[in-house]
């Protein structure tokens, strides 16, 4: 049995609490076990040059770890001056993930950033931000809707993510700190809630993985996404 007395293919406990900010057009505090991780959305009514003139619009992402998120106080990364390479995969992670949920040209000329910020870190902060980030992507959307302003929905399917691994031979679900650090194989998976593949992002520690295993890993990070989907669902329907 592994912390919290869950089984090998077992989530951790995951909780989405929507509409925790007051100013955002959409939030959503998701916690993933001992990861906790804010996320917000906001909305702006203009779009980046690359994207002006199309009629479309973007979902964006930023991403950060507040200085008390893990063991040590970590500097923030604004004192730095520069984000390090990380940050900026994982952002970027993020805002792939998110537009795989939406139609950029039903929303209009406007942009959606997801800030996502990662207030206390036991691995999986990627995975609890894209499905907390979806949350607060809805939210936002339908505060667009509330003021008249789209023909149609553009939000056209669920998107969550949740890792898997190799840890002592066995396949693993949603690993911790803990086991992501000592893991044969970890992987992050992305789908939409109807089970396609948004992205995998997998690496062997020390030996290569067969075929076979990297089909056990998905069936299990597949299953774990669709009682995601389902948590995702109660938290939008909540009042």
């Amino acid at each position: 049995m592994r912390k919290n007395g869950r089984g090998q293919l077992d989530l951790r406990p995951i909780l989405l609490e929507p509409r925790v900010s007051k100013h955002a057009e959409g939030s959503c505090l998701v916690r993933f076990g001992d990861t906790h991780v804010l996320c917000t959305a906001s909305v702006d009514e203009k779009v980046p040059p690359h994207v002006y003139g199309t009629g479309a619009g973007w979902v964006t992402a930023e991403y950060g770890m507040l200085p008390r998120s893990t063991h040590e106080r970590m500097q923030r990364e604004a004192a730095r001056g520069k984000q390090t390479g990380r940050t900026l995969e994982i952002q970027r992670l993020v805002g792939r993930a998110l537009r795989a949920a939406v139609d950029l040209r039903a929303i209009g000329p406007r942009t959606v950033t997801l800030d996502c910020d990662v207030i206390q870190a036991d691995g999986g902060t990627r995975t609890a931000a894209i499905t907390g980030a979806y949350v607060a992507l809805v939210q936002a959307v339908r505060s667009i809707q509330k003021r008249r302003q789209l023909a149609q929905d553009p939000v056209k399917r669920s998107v969550a993510a949740v890792s898997v691994g190799i840890v002592a031979g066995e396949v693993h679900l949603d690993l911790d700190y803990d086991e992501d650090s000592t893991a044969e194989v970890d992987m992050n998976v992305v789908a939409t809630g109807d089970g396609a593949l948004v992205e995998v992002q997998g690496t062997a520690e020390g030996k290569p993985f067969p075929r076979a295993e990297l089909d056990r890993m998905l069936d299990a990070a597949l299953a774990g996404l669709s009682r995601l989907k389902e948590l995702q669902e109660a938290a939008l329907r909540t009042p």
